[in-house]
């Protein structure tokens, strides 16, 4: 009975997370530099941070925070501070050398828990997903759907995002791919956290539509 609205959904949510945004950006430097456990857990937080968009798109919490400037500016300052702050992180990196990628993977990994939390706060902060899991869930899903098929729906969706940043994370892991990215050197530091920090800025800039 639902199968059409869960396609319907499943198509926008695959449109929205191949985009690439700060998600992806986190997910790919945390893959290059750390190798695919931490790129891996990076990619389990951004796809449980969904889930924080999916509860209080169910509780309507979405719409009051769309609908208040105040709220919505300081929920964009909080991403946007946080995008500048690992921007300049990747600003400041070391580049990895191609001889010790293979011996400086384990050592330069960081714990499960703060990758996962860069992850989950990079998501959970980005109001540009606070706006998009509104718009799904009052636009695309009839709101007579039940609720538990709603919550259905908002847990492929935490799923779907978490294997999808898991495959990238994998992909940038590939010791021939990590090889080409840490002959770029700083380059790939400073690129990554131009994009970062251009992302923050767009942020910031951003207004409620």
């Amino acid at each position: 009975m639902y199968w059409m609205e869960f396609l319907t959904v499943a198509l926008v949510h695959l449109l929205a997370v191949a985009s690439p945004g700060p998600d992806f950006a986190v997910v790919v430097r945390e893959s290059v530099a750390r190798g695919q456990r931490s790129g891996s857990w990076t990619a389990i937080g951004v796809g449980s941070g969904i889930l924080v968009h999916v509860v209080y798109s169910l509780l309507g919490i979405g719409l009051i925070v769309s609908q208040s400037i105040m709220l919505f500016n300081l929920f964009k300052w909080l991403a946007a501070g946080y995008l500048f702050y690992l921007g300049f992180q990747a600003l400041r990196a070391k580049p990895v050398a191609v001889d010790n990628l293979e011996s400086s993977a384990p050592s330069a990994a960081i714990s499960p828990r703060r990758a996962f939390t860069v992850g989950f706060v990079t998501n959970g902060l980005n109001p540009k997903a606070t706006l998009f899991f509104l718009s799904l869930f009052t636009v695309v899903i009839d709101p007579h759907t039940p609720l538990a098929v709603q919550a259905a729906y908002g847990l492929y969706l935490a799923c779907a995002t978490g294997l999808w940043f898991c495959l990238v994370a994998w992909l940038f892991s590939r010791e021939r791919v990590r090889a080409g990215f840490a002959r770029m050197g700083h380059w790939f530091d400073r690129v990554t956290g131009a994009v970062l920090i251009g992302l923050g800025v767009r942020l910031a800039a951003s207004e409620i539509a």
